[in-house]
């Protein structure tokens, strides 16, 4: 027979992993380090195991400090919506003090592991930590620019594996930045859009008009275009070392045409499902995008 001892001890620390997880957020967290992994094979002249494992560490870690600290920042209101008061903090499951500290040592860690990589990589990953920490989530309450802001640490990851490749500032990682930032705005609003109700219990003010309207809809389909065009920009010869084939390109484009259609949809219906597709349709574009253009040019 086992002792309760023995049996409670493994459902503890399985409790205590799994709401890590949550402080963290490891599945945002991951798609994270997905698309710095990707940056870093694009800008690689050779692939190496170390600097890899270090980027996808200190990635890991950079994103879930964030995480962490926004969940101790918002703590009393995630209570308030339904979504989020189940997790670690509002449900007493973890203390404040424990998940500040995981914070902090994620934080001290990511800066480790970026700076073996090289300077420019751990400026960059701390910066996203303190726009993510003191500016977006602050902003989130008081105005809908703050999605503005929010997209600037949203899209460093893609551009932060360049430049742990290269050690090199560029128009190359310029390039990918502007794609993830653009990005951000209709996949980050479709979000607004299906959780709405839930938000304004938090007080959170997402959509740019405040309100699911035309005037969202709108814009939506208009960062839609402009993510479209910044993505097919390196089949033109003008991004230096960042280059794309016209097939590839052709393929990415009508990868932003289908992502378009359900922006589109959504100004049509204005409805929870239209928002819903388009979310889960732009989280299928960002990532087919970075693996067709990982595969185009090693292909190249």
């Amino acid at each position: 027979m086992k002792s309760a001892t023995g049996t409670a001890e493994p459902g503890a620390i399985q409790l205590a992993f799994t709401d890590f997880k949550e402080i963290t957020k490891a599945k945002l967290a991951l798609s994270v380090v997905f698309s710095a992994v990707a940056g870093y094979f694009l800008g690689a002249q050779e692939v190496r195991l170390l600097p890899l494992s270090l980027l996808i560490l200190g990635g890991y870690c950079m994103v879930g400090a964030s995480n962490a600290y926004n969940q101790v920042i918002e703590r009393t209101l995630d209570k308030k919506m339904h979504r989020t008061r189940h997790r670690p903090i509002p449900s007493g499951r973890m203390g404040v003090a424990t998940a500040m500290a995981i914070a902090i040592a994620m934080t001290l860690a990511g800066v480790l592991f970026l700076y073996q990589l090289n300077p420019r990589t751990a400026f960059f990953g701390a910066l996203s930590i303190f726009l993510y920490t003191c500016v977006y989530t602050p902003l989130k309450t008081v105005t809908p620019l703050a999605v503005f802001v929010g997209a600037i640490p949203g899209a460093i990851p893609f551009m932060l594996g360049w430049v742990a490749a290269t050690d090199d500032f560029g128009i190359e990682p310029g390039t990918l930045f502007m794609i993830q930032f653009f990005w951000q705005f209709p996949h980050f609003w479709a979000l607004g859009w299906m959780l709405d109700e839930d938000y304004r219990r938090g007080g959170f003010k997402m959509l740019p008009t405040g309100k699911k309207d035309t005037g969202t809809a709108v814009q939506i389909i208009m960062y839609t275009i402009w993510m479209i065009v910044i993505s097919i920009i390196p089949v033109f010869g003008i991004t230096g070392r960042l280059s794309l084939s016209v097939p590839a390109a052709v393929l990415v484009f009508l990868m932003g045409l289908g992502m378009l259609w359900f922006a589109l949809r959504l100004y049509e219906r204005r409805d929870r499902q239209s928002a819903r597709s388009l979310m889960l349709s732009s989280v299928t574009y960002i990532s087919l995008m970075q693996i067709v253009y990982v595969a185009d040019s090693l292909i190249t």
